[in-house]
């Protein structure tokens, strides 16, 4: 019986052909050729190294040359087609596989391209400059990443001006007179690219929206949804076909459903929240276990497939929250009406309901569709009252052995090797024009930790109901999962040797042990001024969380199945996942993996939009904010960042980070030293680093490009001396990790 090949067998033999190829461009390569470099001569062996270069041949990533030849790419040896990452005006670099060295390009050799675009590069140098990037040079844009851009418009007598407020695009571009769609300077405008740039050739285009002042809140966050390519207002046929939808619920479809509206339920949400996507219900059972049921807003059953709603839902795939707004994935009549938990109304919800002992064990479970009244609405600061003892005679016991449950759930996590990482989000107090009037951090508390345990709880059995549906023998059922890849070992090496120069410990040699040493050194650094900088750092070093109906297990929570079905108001793949478990309950076979994997990686580029829309929001808002600071006013910060032209400095309790650039130290001549990731001075001796304390002034602030200059006061309460006249820094040599500076490894 032929031995059967796991998918990951697969996929890392992939990898070591593609590997062969893009490193070996100097001519074309027979089979023969790779058998000899794998050291493969079993003909079973031959068979399945051949199958797997016809597949990639199928995926586009190799070329058939014939007669068994084989070349990495379809045109010329050397060029490789990847994305380019603009990363500054004078240089990008072309990204085509994780495990290989990106290639570098200058602003010469770009041909025209813009961040984002799929181009074909040609290898001119493969050892770049004394370091692991080989150079070239872009020959074809194949596609654009963009058609449109958003920013800035200056008119002159004859002509305007655009300055993009998007990343990539590194000069203006030209505006007809004639095409201003009435934009007058200083407007925020959106246009369209005409023409786009090349050797020689400014990129022209027309205005097809403005949006208002530079400056104006509405204004700019439109700009930053723009920005981003995300959509901000329903389309009106979207919003009629909402509006037809009745709001009674049927005595039919009730009828269907199990019926749980006279078992205690609640909702537990941030105060300003409108769409309640869950609730929990508690009771004690007779034999004393507790039924605990996590009710899922059955959007399902109002979107459906070949609507317009259906639609829309696809194409935003999430809803976006910038700092003073959310932009909803679904019309306002369903995320905040027909689908929201609302206290006091019947609604139809998709419910997990467990039953579960004293030790938090999961003894049997029960998913399908309900009907649920919830009985009331609780703001976490309310249930966290209660928990910190106010006293309830309802919901003080329930509330007390579900945080009990929730700790016993966690606990198990973080012994199986999930990681404890605890970063405060950055909020705002805005005055009605939206104006920033202060900063904070959310610290997060039990009742957000209650909530999301149980939300874990519902997401990870589901996932492992669908896995473990398929009969014996059979291929598990397609299902949308939330998977969590190991880190790549580069990153983590670099990180593990970052923390031990900060004297942490980091062990790489196995999962376990990873997940061990990260959460002793959150342990020692949790409540000290260090703790956003390196958890930050450290949740940089880990793969980044995407839908895909592969089962890879999230390795960040240590589950081996994990799906999102907590949150259909506001992501389209819990929608999916509704579906598809409905589909399994009422004994459907598995579903084609192609068309649901196509709407997972959709999903997960509209999620990546969505969170980079999201930070240049708190970016914008917390440079806003320090504009409006006294310049003698005096903040408290750690350096967060060192480079060979300045430290990044992240003001405490706020989450604002600036710069004080190396030229203005002028106390001394400052030299950087890239393996420590510090800079000392030559004369006194002293060290700036990262990590360290010190006292900042804000020298400026630029709006337009969301950054903030400070001025260094003093490190460790060591007072800089007076600025002497004709001191300077001296920048030199390479950034520390977490930068976009020079080369990337």
């Amino acid at each position: 019986m032929t031995k059967r090949i796991k998918k990951s067998q697969i996929r890392s033999q992939k990898n070591e052909i593609l590997t062969f190829f893009r490193n070996n461009t100097d001519r074309i390569y027979t089979l023969n050729d790779l058998y000899n470099h794998l050291d493969v001569y079993d003909e079973q062996d031959k068979m399945f190294v051949r199958l797997m270069v016809e597949d990639l041949v199928d995926e586009g990533k190799l070329h058939n040359a014939g007669r068994s030849r084989f070349s990495a790419e379809k045109t010329d040896s050397g060029r490789i087609t990847g994305k380019v990452d603009f990363v500054n005006p004078n240089f990008g670099f072309v990204r085509y596989d994780d495990n290989q060295s990106d290639i570098y390009v200058s602003r010469d050799d770009m041909n025209g391209a813009l961040d984002g675009d799929t181009v074909s590069v040609l290898i001119t140098k493969k050892q770049g400059r004394g370091d692991k990037n080989p150079e070239g040079r872009v020959v074809e844009v194949i596609s654009r990443a963009r058609n449109n851009v958003v920013g800035k418009i200056k008119v002159f007598k004859n002509y305007a001006l655009l300055s993009p407020d998007v990343k990539g695009f590194h000069e203006n571009i030209f505006i007809p007179r004639d095409k201003l769609f009435g934009a007058v300077s200083d407007d925020l405008v959106i246009a369209d690219i005409t023409t786009f740039p090349a050797p020689g050739i400014q990129a022209s285009g027309v205005v097809t929206a403005v949006l208002g002042k530079s400056g104006d809140n509405n204004a700019e966050m439109n700009a930053i949804m723009a920005e981003f390519g995300l959509p901000v207002d329903f389309p009106k046929a979207v919003l009629d076909e909402a509006r037809k939808i009745k709001e009674a619920i049927p005595a039919t479809e009730i009828r269907k459903r199990r019926d749980v509206r006279d078992i205690l339920t609640f909702t537990i949400d941030p105060n300003d929240a409108k769409d309640f996507d869950d609730a929990i219900s508690f009771r004690i059972l007779e034999n004393g276990n507790y039924e605990i049921g996590i009710h899922i807003a059955d959007v399902s059953y109002y979107v459906t497939p070949g609507t317009l709603l259906e639609e829309e839902a696809f194409r935003r795939a999430t809803s976006v929250y910038l700092v003073d707004r959310t932009i909803p994935m679904l019309p306002e009549k369903l995320s905040n009406n027909l689908c929201s938990l609302r206290p006091h109304e019947d609604k139809l919800v998709f419910s997990a309901i467990f039953e579960m002992n004293e030790q938090a064990e999961v003894l049997s479970e029960w998913f399908g569709r309900c009907i649920m009244h919830s009985d009331r609405r609780f703001a976490y600061e309310e249930a966290q009252e209660i928990l910190d003892g106010k006293p309830d005679e309802v919901y003080n016991p329930v509330l007390h052995k579900l945080n009990d449950l929730a700790h016993i759930l966690r606990n198990d996590r973080f012994k199986k090797g999930a990681f404890n990482f605890e970063t405060d989000e950055v909020r705002f107090q805005l005055d009605e024009t939206g104006k920033p009037l202060g900063i904070y951090r959310k610290v997060r508390k039990d009742a957000h930790k209650l909530i999301e345990e149980f939300m874990l709880l519902a997401n990870r059995q589901v996932a492992t109901w669908v896995y473990k549906k398929a009969p014996a023998g059979q291929e598990p059922y397609t299902m949308v999962y939330r998977v969590h890849e190991p880190p790549n070992p580069s990153k983590l090496e670099t990180f593990a040797k970052f923390a031990a120069k900060m004297g942490f410990t980091i062990k790489t040699g196995s999962t376990q042990q990873l997940s061990a040493s990260l959460n002793k050194l959150m342990l020692e650094i949790e409540g000290k001024p260090i703790q956003n900088v390196l958890e930050s750092l450290a949740v940089r070093t880990m793969s980044k969380a995407r839908y895909s109906t592969q089962n890879l297990g999230h390795f960040g929570l240590a589950f081996d199945h994990y799906s999102h079905f907590t949150s259909p108001i506001r992501r389209y793949p819990d929608i999916m996942a509704h579906r598809m478990l409905q589909h399994y309950l009422d004994g459907g076979k598995s579903l084609p993996a192609e068309d649901f994997e196509r709407k997972c990686e959709h999903s997960s580029a509209q999620e990546k939009l969505a969170a980079e829309a999201e930070r240049a929001s708190i970016k914008y808002k917390q440079v806003e904010y320090m504009s409006f600071q006294s310049r003698n006013e005096v903040f408290t910060g750690l350096v967060s960042g060192v480079t060979d032209f300045g430290l990044f400095v992240e003001i405490n309790d706020m989450g604002a980070e600036g710069m004080v650039r190396l030229a203005d130290l002028n106390d001394d001549y400052y030299e950087y030293d890239a393996d420590n990731y510090r800079v000392t001075g030559r004369k006194t001796g002293r060290v700036i680093g990262f990590g360290q304390a010190v006292k900042v002034k804000v020298k400026a602030t630029d709006m337009d490009r969301r950054s903030i200059e400070l001025e260094l006061l003093s490190v460790e309460g060591q007072t800089l001396r007076k600025p002497a006249p004709g001191r300077r820094s001296a920048p030199a040599g390479k950034p520390a990790p977490g930068r976009k500076r020079g080369r990337r490894r």
